[in-house]
């Protein structure tokens, strides 16, 4: 990225430079390519070619500057336009080097160019393929954290759900307490009365079983006794026990019968109770320990999943981050990139152009034929 900048820093200069050049040097071309001005300077820096009437140099020297004024015109290259007067003014030997230096130049620009050019489409694909796999990534992570989210969403109304149910076991469990102590109350309460009436039954059956018991026997003694003398004095009428009596002991017995069936039959429903009880208790504890061991999974899973939101969010901002960032890399990329990427083909066949030129101006000044180069130019 810092790389970037720099070239396009260097790049703007660059272009500015050259404007700026090309300006000048058309001014300058425009006196010094004057008639005026070339017969000013053979006399003022060649009188010895005067006096020696050197032709063929001259010509040489004219065709170069034709030929590298061609070029440049085509160009628009203010580089072989300053050359083209150089050729007339300086030495060959300066001008040979002169050439040199330029081909030089252009090669190692056409060098950077291309290592500049290279280096944008591996940095231009590097960044697309990037953004692509944050871009999954940032999908990934989306959909990672609304899983994430409705999964924890879940596991809060199971747990809340599972409390509940606890709580309203809870509750049931204290009203069969209490329900169960007021049965048990009631079943002494019910016992001790069957048990009290059987008490009494039996006393008062006690009592009219020893009554009448006397009563039979005395009668039975009489019957056996026979009278000694005359007979008595007619008196009172025998006493006759009540014809009811044994109807009144036997029901007293029949109650004091179904008072023990009550009394057995309520042991039973209190023992059944009971037990109804004990299992109820048992199997919703059972319940409750069982409910709240799935709590405590629940809230290690939600624990863990929060975590992991928290992280999953975190990587998605990180990412948002890396994802403007490569985007702005991007920009900066296509700034510096796209006018050498759209226009390297046409620049480099110019400066492969410059190059020629430049060899051909300096085989014309070591001696070679112009004609060919003419007919080219």
């Amino acid at each position: 990225k810092e790389k970037c900048q720099m070239t396009d820093k260097e790049w703007e200069e660059r272009q500015t430079t050259r404007h700026a050049e090309m300006e000048a040097v058309s001014q300058a071309l425009s006196v010094l390519s004057s008639d005026d001005a070339h017969d000013l300077f053979t006399r003022t820096f060649n009188p010895a070619l005067l006096q020696e009437s050197s032709t063929e140099s001259s010509e040489r020297r004219e065709q170069v500057s034709r030929l590298l004024s061609g070029v440049a015109k085509k160009l628009n290259s203010p580089r072989l336009a300053t050359l083209a007067v150089q050729v007339r003014l300086d030495a060959f030997t300066r001008v040979k080097k002169a050439i040199d230096d330029m081909i030089a130049q252009l090669l190692a620009e056409k060098a950077d160019e291309i290592k500049h050019k290279d280096f944008c489409v591996d940095e231009l694909n590097e960044n697309q393929l990037e953004t692509e796999r944050k871009e999954r990534q940032k999908s990934d992570l989306i959909a990672e954290i609304e899983t994430l989210e409705s999964n924890i969403d879940g596991l809060t109304k199971a747990i809340d759900t599972l409390k509940a149910e606890i709580a309203e076991m809870q509750v049931q469990l204290k009203r069969a307490g209490e329900d169960r102590e007021k049965e048990n109350k009631e079943f002494q309460t019910t016992v001790a009365d069957q048990r009290e009436t059987q008490k009494l039954l039996k006393a008062a059956l006690s009592i009219l079983g020893e009554f009448y018991g006397k009563q039979k026997a005395a009668e039975l003694a009489q019957l056996k006794q026979e009278p000694a003398g005359p007979a008595p004095p007619p008196g009172f009428e025998e006493y006759k026990k009540s014809a009811a009596s044994g109807g009144v002991m036997s029901q007293i017995e029949q109650i004091i019968s179904d008072a023990k069936a009550m009394e057995a039959e309520t042991i039973r429903s209190e023992e059944d109770a009971q037990k109804a009880y004990e299992d109820f208790v048992k199997e919703t504890n059972g319940s409750i320990e069982a409910k709240s061991k799935d709590i405590t999974d629940k809230s290690e899973i939600k624990a863990t999943a929060e975590g992991d939101l928290v992280q999953a969010k975190e990587t998605k901002e990180a990412t948002m981050l890396e994802l403007e960032q490569l985007s702005t890399y991007n920009a900066e990329l296509h700034t510096s990139c796209d006018f050498v990427m759209k226009n390297f083909d046409l620049r480099q066949t110019a400066r492969d152009e410059e190059v020629e030129a430049l060899k051909q101006a300096k085989a014309i000044l070591s001696g070679a034929n112009f004609e060919g180069f003419l007919q080219g130019a």
